[in-house]
């Protein structure tokens, strides 16, 4: 079974900077893509980055260039967010699973999720 944990949102000033990471554990083999979205109040959840097993990589426009997704080993996926803004603020969840072709992006793509961890920008 897929367990998928998040951990690091916290409350942020806008311009500031914050480390997600996210463990999943469980996974069966190596081609499990991970990714990041998130879900603001009142909006539906998106995607913001994703990491295929091949190592390409797909961000949602609105981060491009202020966020970047990495992995420190097979089970643990990490979002570093800069430059952050009030419309980043949001439940930021982590999710994993065997996508193939399909769109990394995509939240019907992915069966296993995290709980969300917070992340909130004032101003």
């Amino acid at each position: 079974e897929v367990e998928v944990v998040e951990s690091g949102g916290e409350v942020v000033p806008v311009g500031g900077s914050l480390r997600l990471t996210c463990i999943a554990s469980g996974l069966p083999n190596d081609e499990y893509a991970m990714a990041w979205f998130r879900q603001a109040p009142g909006k539906e959840r998106e995607g913001v980055a994703a990491l295929d097993v091949t190592g390409a990589i797909a961000y949602a426009n609105s981060v491009k260039g202020r966020f970047t997704i990495s992995k420190d080993n097979k089970d643990t996926l990490i979002l570093q967010m800069d430059s952050l803004q009030t419309d980043d603020t949001g439940v930021y969840y982590c999710a994993a699973d065997f996508i193939g072709s399909g769109d990394y992006l995509r939240v019907g793509e992915y069966r296993n999720w995290g709980q969300g961890t917070q992340v909130t920008v004032s101003s």
